[in-house]
């Protein structure tokens, strides 16, 4: 999944619109749909997305809060990084790894 899909689906399962969710977070609706549409790259302010993460009420240091930065974060990943999908099912063990969470014997 990426970011955009993320978002989307969480917004509409909160029954956000488009336009009411970029009027929260100050943001051109149509330069937003194409983040939905992965055709352009998640925000890289963290400002921004805790602004979307409290606009969707994803409740910080959740899961779905670490899923949201994750997933912006392998918005900006080399390309070929993500054509490979044993690095990706890695990445969200590495990033909580980065945060101090150790990763468990599965991960």
């Amino acid at each position: 999944m990426t970011f955009g899909e993320f978002v989307k689906e969480c917004r509409i399962l909160r029954k956000i619109s488009l336009r009411d969710f970029c009027r929260k977070n100050e943001l051109d609706p149509s330069n937003w749909s194409k983040v939905e549409r992965g055709i352009l790259g998640p925000p890289k302010s963290r400002d921004t997305l805790k602004n979307i993460a409290k606009s969707l009420d994803i409740v910080e240091n959740s899961e779905e809060f670490y899923t949201l930065f994750d997933l912006a974060l392998m918005g900006h990943l080399p390309v070929d990084l993500l054509e490979h999908p044993a690095y990706l099912e890695k990445l969200p063990v590495f990033f909580r790894s980065l945060r101090g969470n150790k990763p468990n014997d599965n991960e």
